[in-house]
């Protein structure tokens, strides 16, 4: 499972980790704690030094409820801390999650290697041109509407897994028109889900298989942790770490983490199991 981004390759064979950097105020897990340029800086250097694969950098939250913001205040909180990623570890994979075509054409210009789109190109016609003209890595996730009213879109009458593939198969189609080749699916945990909706999908994560495409999990500190130990995020790493094990166990390639010790931890003991399974 390699994905060439934009040069690099990176084996999802075994377990990669993506780094979340948010740097909006209004986060569910952490925001305010990177808005200043020494705090995501610290940040940064942490899971680069923990052995983060990917650093995902996002300057709006999709947090549910969530409101979009506009091009240059998105841009404007996320540009320093590429170019301080580029300037001190010029090897450093990077992602930045938006769904504005033009956030990741100003990224990409910067040599940003891959871009986390929510809406999977939905939002902005003109993503899949940007991503085809760059030739950039392009995650695309599952998500109905917004994130301020996806949780008003949670009925799946066909069978959640049956629509969630009609939807990547249709979304593929359209990248690959537009020439978009290096793809990894996110089945979008928490968004257009409910809880008990999240916990069925945790189950069948293999399913997506058929498409022969990295799959990407991202869990880290979500509601359907915490509400169901009825606790805070900060409190809630012991059970993402128990669902990464899990996600892994059913085929992920990369883990999306505000937590990235703790995620190698578990990718660590997840090789063990599989070296003794293959002993």
């Amino acid at each position: 499972m390699l994905v060439n981004c934009r040069g690099q390759l990176l084996d999802t064979s075994q377990p990669k980790i993506m780094g979340i950097l948010n740097i909006t105020p209004d986060s569910f897990f952490d925001g305010k704690r990177f808005v200043e340029s020494s705090d995501y800086q610290q940040q940064i250097d942490t899971m680069i030094r923990e052995g983060a694969d990917i650093i995902d950098i996002g300057g709006m939250s999709s947090r549910p409820g969530a409101e979009l913001v506009d091009i240059d205040t998105e841009w404007n909180r996320i540009e320093g801390a590429i170019r301080y990623i580029r300037d001190n570890y010029s090897d450093q994979i990077i992602s930045v999650d938006t769904i504005h075509a033009e956030v990741a054409r100003k990224a990409l210009e910067l040599g940003v290697q891959m871009i986390n789109d929510i809406s999977a190109g939905h939002h902005d016609e003109n993503m899949f041109n940007v991503i085809a003209t760059y030739r950039a890595a392009y995650v695309m996730m599952h998500m109905r509407a917004s994130p301020a009213s996806m949780q008003d879109h949670t009925s799946y009458p066909k069978g959640m897994a049956i629509e969630i593939m009609a939807y990547f198969k249709e979304r593929l189609n359209e990248a690959k028109k537009h020439g978009v080749e290096e793809i990894i699916l996110d089945l979008g945990f928490g968004f257009s889900k409910t809880l008990e909706q999240n916990y069925k999908l945790m189950n069948l994560i293999h399913t997506f298989k058929i498409f022969s495409k990295p799959i990407l999990t991202g869990i880290s500190r979500k509601s359907m942790i915490y509400k169901l130990l009825d606790i805070e995020p900060a409190e809630a790493l012991t059970g993402t770490s128990a669902l990464h094990m899990k996600a892994l166990l059913e085929g992920s390639g990369i883990l999306r983490v505000h937590d990235v010790q703790a995620a190698k931890e578990v990718v660590k003991v997840y090789q063990a199991l599989q070296e003794v399974r293959r002993g």
